[in-house]
């Protein structure tokens, strides 16, 4: 794997988006985000990434407050095939899947030769401790400047003051989050302002690469059909989420796709930068 190097934060055209039941999504690339992800840690501004699916679609849809801060995030990439589909369907021919868990090694592949400090905030305490090991292993020179394990209960503010003064003293200039969807994305938005780098939020990236959760087989995953894998995986926690909002998905799809009047459908991206 070998991406693109750093180049300036503000040298790229914003990419070519469409709304997806009023979720923006951006057709890019994982060179291309790779890319944008690295020349903005040089930027000192704070900014986050959202790999979106199928379920943060849903989340947006039933939540438009959390539609909005989807929207507002400075790229969003098509992590799931059906959001490919959506985009190729929506009149972008050309555009492809960038799956978090893959784009979180291109973004540490590039840090590693580039020397870009990363830190990484959520996840089990197992998945941390195997997790940093496992990526330093695999791409030698990675700065990992930090690495925590939130508990479980809701932070106070005080504890949330400590995690960012702790973030901001590693000199991490990204950092890649993994709470789950929908927490990571209302946790990177409230700490934007906060925290000056760039955030990813990666999700199960965490658990994958920390060797705790199989990842589907790629023919599984270029068919669309992830979810009915890590349902095979992990029934009591996923099987709920998926038979809730996949056919929900696809049939409000289809009435966008026939021109229906859906709320939200412009996908705004006012809050960009």
């Amino acid at each position: 794997m070998t991406t693109a190097p750093i180049r300036a934060a503000h040298a790229d055209p914003t990419p070519t988006h469409r709304a997806v039941l009023g979720t923006r999504v951006d057709a890019t690339s994982y060179d291309d985000a790779a890319g944008r992800v690295g020349g903005w840690s040089q930027d000192l501004v704070g900014r986050y990434v959202c790999v979106a699916n199928v379920h943060m679609v849903m989340e947006g849809w039933d939540d438009p407050a959390f539609r909005r801060i989807v929207n507002e995030a400075d790229l969003v990439t098509p992590d799931g095939m059906p959001l490919v589909w959506a985009l190729r369907r929506l009149g972008v021919a050309d555009a492809t899947r960038v799956y978090g868990p893959t784009l979180t090694l291109h973004v540490c592949e590039l840090a590693a030769r580039e020397g870009v400090p990363v830190g990484f905030y959520g996840g089990r305490p197992e998945a941390i401790e195997r997790l940093v090991p496992n990526l330093r292993a695999r791409y030698p020179g990675l700065q990992v400047a930090y690495a925590e394990s939130p508990p479980f209960h809701a932070l106070t503010p005080e504890e949330d003051d400590q995690v960012v003064e702790r973030i901001r003293a590693s000199g991490a200039r990204l950092l890649f989050v993994g709470l789950g969807c929908p927490k990571q994305e209302r946790w990177m938005a409230e700490h934007r302002e906060r925290l000056p780098l760039v955030q990813l939020g990666v999700g199960a990236a965490f658990d994958f690469h920390a060797g705790l959760v199989r990842q589907a087989p790629p023919a599984l995953q270029r068919a669309g059909l992830e979810w009915a894998f890590r349902i095979a995986m992990e029934p009591r926690r996923l099987a709920g989420r998926y038979l809730r909002h996949n056919p929900r998905f696809v049939w409000h799809l289809a009435r966008q796709l026939l021109g229906a009047d859906l709320p939200g459908a412009n996908g705004s991206r006012s809050g960009n930068r």
